[in-house]
């Protein structure tokens, strides 16, 4: 515990404040502590979930929260920070399984910090010209040898995540596609039933109306159906709306579905129709030649959202938009003022990226990609992102020998959606009450998170595996244990619970 407290709520410990040491010893106290951390991370070690109570959080609300007159001592201050940082959600341990986890690697956190250090501003050439040379270059290489964009005029720009870069996407569509202000009321948005909470978000943003979205159904294997999409499209056009944008997934956060993009491209460049795909989550997987081909036709795409922080592990705070012309994210967010009239951009092979989105005043979030690439190398991302996509195989062979369970969608990208759905006369009446149930208790018991979605209507357990430490004889553990979990709750008591 933090050892005493300022009038007013802040931690103090005068004798030796932190402003005696020098910067080098406060950041190797900084960086053991840090290390010490990470450490929990392995898959042995460490609590999973820990959601602070209501007198932890009154704790640190009123003790650690607002700061005092004088400095506090760094030790105390690293043992409050221990005490705020406990409590949430490691979304880097292995055994996290739910939304995108983020493990992110030594490697990022450490160039993060060497990022940091230099605090470069990235907003104009000028500025950071330097880090904008290895943003500028980073971006054609992701854009047109990776996603396939013409090299001509591929380009993009880093932005803060998912969210950000598909707001930037959807923001040049709308102005490429309605450049006349008296069509946007009749404009008509085309998303999945599957399409991330994000895109409407935006959309909503850019002050479109929720009835001027419309939500496409899926196939069974919860992919964008191109037949309703065109139906819908007829539809719209006879009422004299403005078709102008649709929106595909290429690795939806649900299922891991990937759209059928060649036929989206088709359709879109038939009908006029800007075509955005949201890979935030998986378009890292184009890294992995051995998987490149399930993402066929996303070439032909107008622009991609990519999370770098999700499955290039990064630490948060790394998307990027990627687009065939960068010359529309100019179009869009180019603009001039007295004040920065001295890093006035020159010409397009000195970019000011604060005309290519939406910030002005931006970090250099390239350059921990950059300097993790460089560590590491290419060959350890391909393999540990084929290392995900693995675990959620091993997962679902391993419900397939055991009985009572049920695979809502099976396993792809590192995403896997399964129930229990006991066969026997005694199955229970409310199957979503008992898969809630057992993903409580596997938290509880610390043995994993598998948090829960809805699929066509019912709840079921999810499992993102895309930790490179989780081995696979871990993943077999796991699933054993959830079987544990399943039938100590959910069978009478005469047959026995099936052990791990």
């Amino acid at each position: 515990m933090v050892s005493s407290v300022h009038e007013g709520g802040a931690v103090d410990k005068m004798a030796g404040g932190s402003t005696t040491r020098s910067p080098r010893d406060l950041a190797f106290r900084i960086l053991d502590q840090c290390l010490e951390e990470r450490g929990k991370t392995d898959s042995s070690r460490g609590s999973i979930m820990d959601i602070s109570d209501a007198d932890v959080t009154t704790q640190i609300r009123e003790d650690l929260a607002i700061p005092g007159r004088s400095p506090v001592d760094i030790d105390t201050l690293l043992d409050a920070a221990r005490v705020v940082f406990k409590h949430g959600v490691r979304m880097d341990h292995p055994r996290f399984f739910g939304f995108i986890p983020s493990p992110a690697s030594d490697a990022s956190w450490l160039g993060e910090i060497l990022n940091s250090a230099y605090n470069t501003h990235a907003g104009s050439w000028m500025q950071s010209s330097g880090p904008s040379a290895v943003e500028m270059q980073l971006l054609k290489w992701m854009a047109s040898d990776i996603v396939g964009f013409p090299p001509p005029t591929a380009g993009g720009c880093f932005v803060s995540g998912g969210s950000m870069a598909n707001l930037t996407a959807l923001t040049v569509a709308r102005d490429q596609k309605l450049p006349r202000f008296e069509d946007r009321p009749l404009a008509v948005i085309y998303l999945s039933q599957q399409t991330h909470s994000s895109v409407a978000k935006g959309l909503k943003v850019l002050g479109f109306h929720e009835n001027q979205i419309r939500r496409v159904a899926c196939d069974s294997s919860f992919r964008l159906d191109v037949g309703e999409l065109q139906n819908a499209i007829a539809e719209d056009r006879k009422s004299n709306k403005i078709p102008f944008l649709v929106v595909g997934s290429c690795g939806t956060t649900n299922t891991g579905a990937i759209d059928p993009l060649t036929k989206l491209a088709d359709l879109a460049n038939k009908e006029g129709l800007w075509l955005h795909v949201d890979g935030a989550y998986g378009a890292s997987a184009l890294l992995s030649r051995s998987r490149r081909s399930l993402f066929e036709g996303l070439e032909r795409c107008d622009s991609l959202s990519w999370d770098a922080h999700k499955w290039l592990f990064q630490t948060y705070g790394c998307g990027m938009v990627l687009v065939r012309d960068r010359k529309t994210l100019t179009s869009s967010f180019s603009v001039s003022a007295e004040y920065v009239q001295d890093a006035m951009e020159t010409e397009e092979t000195l970019p000011n990226f604060w005309n290519y989105g939406i910030e002005l005043t931006r970090p250099a979030r390239a350059m921990k990609l950059w300097f993790s690439l460089q560590l590491e190398g290419l060959d350890k991302i391909e393999r540990d992102i084929e290392h995900g996509i693995r675990l959620a195989e091993v997962a679902e062979q391993a419900l397939g020998d055991l009985p009572d369970w049920e695979v809502s969608s099976p396993a792809q990208l590192g995403i896997l959606c399964f129930r229990y759905r006991p066969t026997q006369e005694s199955e229970p009446a409310d199957l979503d009450a008992v898969n809630q149930r057992i993903s409580r208790t596997a938290i509880e018991e610390n043995l994993a998170a598998p948090l829960t979605t809805r699929l066509k209507g019912a709840l079921v357990l999810r499992i993102c595996s895309i930790h490179p430490s989780l081995e696979e004889d871990e993943m077999r553990r796991v699933i054993r244990g959830l079987d544990r979990i399943a039938r100590s709750q959910s069978l009478p008591a005469s047959r026995n619970p099936s052990q791990v």
